[in-house]
């Protein structure tokens, strides 16, 4: 570990694009294994090809299928490009990313409905003339490998870089947790989250190519896909989901296969949840903490734990508006609107978000405490409270979307009064068919606003 973080701050470092043995399964690819090797020859096949395209600095990687994503990035990457993760692959975002990088072009493995500029087709990979060996590429640790956008959640999306140094040290201490609390052999992975964000990025991507990991290459979201993907791997195998899809299979009457483990982020994971999914699965649930800019930084057993335990390396600075993250592979620490309280032993409480934490009529409040009570609620499905836009003396405004088939808005709102201040009461409360999630179970605020001014809402 410590001579890739060291390497992760030199300046000419370098660095495998695969840590492993040729042997070793990357993938899953519809049942049969891939090994490392035949990788190695896809992406050596697939930068061939891509190396009769115009010269670039960067390509948005659009590809859906896991496998194909993978085998994208590292070609990308090998050559000495950047690959751009849009907040999604809905039309406005990808042009928007594109815009902010000129002369860059995009990379799909399927036909779109609404192509964007410059898109070049992934070639089928078994109609590609693969060379009998590939040798493992060196790519520069400082070489800028991804560039990760915010989701949205709290306005525009912001660009992020990522080096391959920070890559590889980040990776080293997600494996290690995964030994440490699901199993020490070679981990069988499936994933509901999309390649493209950085939680996906780093559990499905960067893994299975620095780890003793083989991913699933599908994106299962319903409880029967997920359980029939998991069932076709052979053990171990851990689950790499969102609360939202967590929720789902605790809910439904699917059984799954034994579980190593589950990893769960992209929200706050409660801790009823939590344990539900515990005794329901006979396994153990890690939530993990991190972000786009800093990638996963601390993990707790929900189900178990309050607090967080940061990884070693980390070293986190409370601010009065938030907290500052610093790692020996980051170029400089990074502010997080995130408030830590600090605690011995790596420990540490959050407190929510500066932007979460609410002081209506000198009384004080946070979304994520609130959104925890709606949902507490018997027959609330799912929901979430959130801030409206301040009127124009800057008073704080407060709104819900929520579903509950078998309840009425003036029900929910009835129950609320029993569980929070009335001040923090949201007004309006909307009943909806489901609430407005991308891909990663995030709530975008756009999606939010439109969702609510769709139609007409209890405003008591």
């Amino acid at each position: 570990m410590s001579a890739v973080i060291q390497g992760a701050r030199g300046t000419a470092a370098v660095l495998p694009l695969v840590a492993g043995k040729e042997e070793r399964i990357v993938a899953w690819l519809s049942g049969r294994p891939v090994r490392q090797k035949e990788f190695l020859r896809h992406v050596a096949a697939v930068a061939a090809v891509a190396a009769q395209l115009p010269r670039a600095a960067a390509a948005v990687n659009l590809c859906e299928d896991r496998y194909h994503f993978l085998v994208t990035f590292a070609a990308v990457a090998v050559a000495g490009q950047t690959n751009l993760l849009p907040p999604s692959r809905a039309r406005q975002d990808v042009d928007e990313v594109m815009g902010a990088h000129p002369g860059c072009y995009a990379i799909s493995d399927r036909v779109l409905d609404a192509s964007p500029p410059r898109l070049w087709q992934l070639p089928a990979l078994d109609a590609l003339n693969l060379a009998a060996d590939a040798p493992i590429p060196l790519m520069p640790g400082r070489q800028i490998v991804a560039i990760g956008y915010t989701s949205g959640s709290t306005g525009t999306p912001k660009p992020n870089a990522k080096t391959w140094a920070g890559f590889y040290a980040s990776s080293a201490l997600n494996a290690t947790l995964l030994r440490e609390h699901c199993a020490d052999a070679p981990l069988n992975l499936v994933a509901t989250v999309p390649p493209q964000h950085m939680y996906g990025m780093e559990m499905s991507v960067l893994l299975p190519l620095l780890a003793d990991v083989a991913v699933d290459t599908g994106k299962p979201l319903m409880p029967a896909d997920i359980a029939a993907t998991l069932a076709a791997l052979p053990a171990p195998r851990v689950l790499v989901t969102t609360p939202v899809h967590l929720r789902a299979l605790v809910q439904s009457d699917i059984a799954l296969p034994q579980l190593a483990g589950v990893v769960c982020a992209t929200a706050p994971l409660c801790r009823e949840l939590a344990a539900a999914a515990e005794a329901r699965f006979a396994t153990r649930v890690i939530e993990v903490f991190g972000s786009t800019e800093t990638c996963v930084i601390a993990h707790r057993r929900s189900a178990e734990q309050e607090s967080w335990q940061h990884y070693p390396g980390i070293h986190l600075r409370p601010q009065p508006d938030g907290t500052l993250v610093a790692a020996d592979w980051f170029d400089a620490p990074v502010a997080l609107q995130d408030i830590v309280e600090l605690l011995p032993g790596r420990l540490f409480r959050l407190r929510g978000r500066n932007s979460d934490l609410l002081e209506i009529a000198g009384k004080r409040a946070s979304l994520a405490d609130l959104t925890r009570r709606l949902l507490a609620i018997d027959g609330v499905v799912d929901g979430v409270i959130f801030q409206r836009d301040g009127d124009h003396c800057g008073v704080q405004r407060l709104a819900a979307l929520v579903v509950a088939p078998d309840l009425s808005e003036a029900a929910i709102l009835s129950a609320l009064r029993g569980a929070m201040d009335p001040a923090f009461l949201p007004r309006p409360l909307r009943k909806v068919d489901k609430l407005p999630r991308n891909e990663t179970g995030k709530l975008p605020r756009a999606g939010l606003l439109a969702a609510l001014n769709t139609d007409k809402s209890v405003e008591e």
